[in-house]
């Protein structure tokens, strides 16, 4: 492929083939997904993707949702959307196994010592669901915040006697999933259908800082209204 090509078919052509050592796992995983961006069947891979990435893949589908929405830019709104719901419903899932499972799943999840499913973790979520309830779980489904520890740790959380209505608060984790992915994902889908492959990299190094920044500036808007 030469310098001639257009920018738009470079990025949706297959990535060049590369030597990965077989213990970088992130590596082989993150190319296995970039592999389904040429694949047929990529939109389910994309469903599959962002539903998984929600209670235990390491890997992001904005990872998948880039390449996608680079190589078919008119159908950006129906990819953010597959990826919202998708992820939404992975979250549900994830609530869900927090919530039935936990008890006997929690000790052997934690022997895998997966990145971010630590019991460390769980406690510090469990002790911001007391204070920010809502802004904790929009937060993770915006910015870098781990958001499969989100999920599993709220139907945890659910379960304890802080929480006088169940159905409420996860009626209220729904809304905040929704919400957030929402937020996360057609923003990211609208930035490389408008802007193209060279918005690629802003995206990988600032767009997860800028969402953080967003979500105190929100806050921070909520807090001082409260004030007057």
């Amino acid at each position: 492929m030469t310098e001639s090509t257009p920018i738009a078919a470079r990025a949706a052509a297959p990535p060049p083939s590369r030597a990965v050592p077989w213990w970088n796992v992130p590596r082989r995983l993150y190319d296995w997904v970039l592999g389904f961006a040429h694949s047929p069947h990529s939109e389910r891979a994309l469903f599959g993707l962002s539903f998984a990435e929600s209670s235990f893949f390491p890997i992001p589908p904005d990872v998948l949702l880039m390449p996608l929405v680079l190589g078919r830019r008119a159908r950006w709104l129906r990819l953010a959307t597959i990826c919202t719901v998708a992820s939404a419903l992975g979250g549900i899932a994830g609530f869900a196994i927090g919530y039935g499972l936990w008890h006997e799943i929690g000790d052997f999840v934690f022997s895998l010592h997966l990145p971010s499913l630590t019991p460390e973790n769980f406690d510090k979520v469990a002790r911001y669901y007391e204070q920010y309830n809502f802004w904790i779980v929009f937060t993770a489904g915006l910015t870098p915040i781990p958001y499969k520890v989100i999920t599993i740790s709220a139907g945890i959380f659910a379960l304890s006697d802080q929480v006088a209505s169940p159905a409420g608060f996860f009626a209220m984790f729904v809304f905040a999933s929704v919400l957030g992915r929402a937020s996360r994902f057609y923003a990211v889908s609208w930035l490389c259908q408008r802007f193209g492959p060279g918005v690629m990299p802003f995206i990988d190094k600032r767009f997860n800082w800028l969402s953080l920044l967003f979500v105190i500036l929100l806050v921070g808007g909520f807090a001082v209204l409260k004030l007057f």
